[in-house]
C-alpha cells in the first residue's frame, strides 16, 4: 500500500540551474540490495487502487505457472546481482496471502537459492484480512517470513464497504492477533480521509489499531488516482483544512503512544522502522520481480532502472521464454537525473540522511547540485546543517515543492 499524500505548491516554481555533472563519475561502493516479489491477484479490485492488480480468477490463482515464471525471472537476474548480499525480501502486491502456504515456501526456498540472503534479512509479506487464516499465518512463519503488513485501512464496517475491502471490522481484528501470535513484527495500513469522515473516526481507527501494541503503522491520505473507480466516480472527501488537521491529530497521538513518524506515511517504535522500505528512502538498490516490477540496480560505472511487463500472463510466458523479453524496461539512469532521483526518495525521510550519502549512492559530489542547495536553503526548506541533507518542518509540508528544485 503506497499511496502518497498530495503537497500543495509554496509559491512560484523555483528557478532551474543545471546539474554540474564531471565526466567519468563512479561508485566506489554499492548500497545495499533488496529483493521485491509482486503477486498481482487479489479476490476483488478496490475502487481506490492504481496498483498492478487483478481480480483472481474463479478457479484460483495460478500458482504453479506464476512460481515458474517467477523461478525463470529470478534466474535470469542473478547475473546482474551475482555476490551480492540481500538485506531484505518484500513480498507486496495484489494479495500475496492468496498463496499457498507451500507455494510461500517454495518462493523463498527459490530466493535462497539463488541469492546471497543475509540470514537476519527481514521478511515481510503483505496480507489482507479477508484472507487470514492463522494457521496458514504460521506456516508462512515456518518458511521465514518474520514480518507481516497488514490492509486494514480502517476499524469502520461502514467505511470498508465504501473502499471496496472484503473484510469486516471483526476480521480486521482477528487477522491481528492471528499475525501477532505467528510472527514478531507486524504493521497495519491505515488510511484516513476517507468518505465522509470526521476527526473522532480517524481518530477511533488510531486508537483501535495502537490497541493491539503495533510497533509500526503506515497512514495513507486516501486519494483520487487516475484510472481507478474513484477517479471516475468520486466520492464526497474532506476537505484540504479537515484531511490536514486529521494528519496533525494522528500524528500527535501516535507520539504519545511511543510512535515517531519517521517518513511521510510511516510511524514505528524505537528499532520497529521498516528496513526494506528504509533502503528505498536512501536510495539503496532492489531487484523487482514479477509482473509489473520495478527495481533500481547500481554498478561501479552506472545505475540501472528496470520494469517487468505488467500483464501476468504476458510476463509468464515472457519470463518462461528465457529471453529476457519479460523486462519491458531497462534505462541507464542519466547522471543529470540523479540529484532529483536522490531527493525524491531522502528527503520522505523525517531526518533526512548524512550528506556523505549523496556521493555514496550517485557517484556525484555535492558541489554538482551547491546551486539547488543553496536555493532550497534560501528558501527555507532544506535545513542548513551541513552534514545532513533533511527538508525542514516547512520543506517537509511542501515536499514536492522543496523536491522540485533538483528536478
Amino acid at each position: 500500500m503506497a499511496l502518497i499524500i498530495p503537497i500543495q505548491p509554496a509559491g512560484a516554481a523555483p528557478a532551474k540551474h543545471p546539474v554540474r555533472v564531471p565526466a567519468g563519475a563512479t561508485l566506489t561502493s554499492l548500497p545495499p540490495l533488496s529483493v521485491y516479489v509482486h503477486v498481482p491477484w487479489c479476490v476483488r479490485k478496490c475502487p481506490y487502487c492504481d496498483f498492478n492488480s487483478h481480480a483472481s480468477p474463479q478457479q484460483g490463482i495460478p500458482e504453479r505457472a506464476y512460481l515458474d515464471a517467477l523461478r525463470a525471472d529470478l534466474e535470469q537476474s542473478v547475473p546482474l546481482i551475482w555476490g551480492r548480499q540481500v538485506i531484505s525480501v518484500f513480498i507486496g502486491g495484489g494479495t500475496p496471502s492468496l498463496l499457498s502456504a507451500a507455494g510461500l515456501d517454495e518462493l523463498l526456498a527459490m530466493l535462497r537459492a539463488c541469492l546471497n540472503l543475509l540470514p537476519d534479512a527481514e521478511i515481510t509479506m503483505e496480507a489482507n484480512p479477508g484472507t487470514a487464516e492463522a494457521g496458514r499465518f504460521r506456516d508462512y512463519a515456518a518458511s521465514g517470513v518474520n514480518r507481516l503488513s497488514l490492509g486494514i485501512q480502517s476499524f469502520d464496517d461502514a467505511q470498508l464497504k465504501k473502499l471496496g475491502r472484503i473484510h469486516d471490522a471483526a476480521q480486521a481484528r482477528a487477522a491481528i492477533e492471528m499475525a501477532q501470535a505467528a510472527v514478531g513484527r507486524v504493521n497495519l495500513d491505515l488510511m484516513f480521509a476517507l468518505p465522509g469522515q470526521d476527526l473522532a473516526a480517524c481518530l477511533a481507527d488510531v486508537n483501535q489499531a495502537l490497541a493491539f501494541g503495533t510497533e509500526h503503522l503506515s497512514m495513507y491520505h486516501l486519494t483520487l488516482e487516475p484510472n481507478t473507480v474513484f477517479a471516475k466516480y468520486p466520492p464526497e472527501l474532506p476537505d484540504d483544512d479537515s484531511s490536514a488537521q486529521m494528519q496533525d491529530a494522528v500524528e500527535d497521538a501516535l507520539a504519545q503512544a511511543g510512535l515517531q513518524r519517521y517518513e511521510v506515511s510511516a510511524y514505528a517504535r524505537p528499532g520497529a522502522r521498516s528496513r526494506h522500505n528504509a533502503n528505498y528512502w536512501e536510495f539503496g538498490d532492489y531487484l523487482g520481480l514479477g509482473p509489473g516490477a520495478h527495481g533500481k540496480l547500481s554498478f561501479h560505472d552506472r545505475i540501472l532502472r528496470q520494469a517487468r511487463h505488467r500483464n501476468p500472463e504476458s510476463w509468464m510466458t515472457r519470463a518462461m521464454a528465457g529471453d529476457g523479453s519479460h523486462v519491458a524496461e531497462s534505462v541507464e539512469v542519466q547522471p543529470d537525473a540523479l540529484p532529483f532521483e536522490f531527493m525524491l526518495n531522502a528527503l520522505r525521510l523525517k531526518d533526512g540522511v548524512a550528506a556523505t550519502l549523496f556521493a555514496e549512492r550517485t557517484g556525484l559530489s555535492l558541489a554538482a547540485i551547491a546551486h539547488q542547495l543553496e536555493a532550497a536553503t534560501a528558501r527555507g526548506l532544506l535545513d542548513p546543517d551541513p552534514t545532513r541533507l533533511r527538508a525542514t518542518p516547512l520543506g517537509w509540508r511542501f515536499l514536492n515543492d522543496l523536491q522540485e528544485i533538483f528536478l
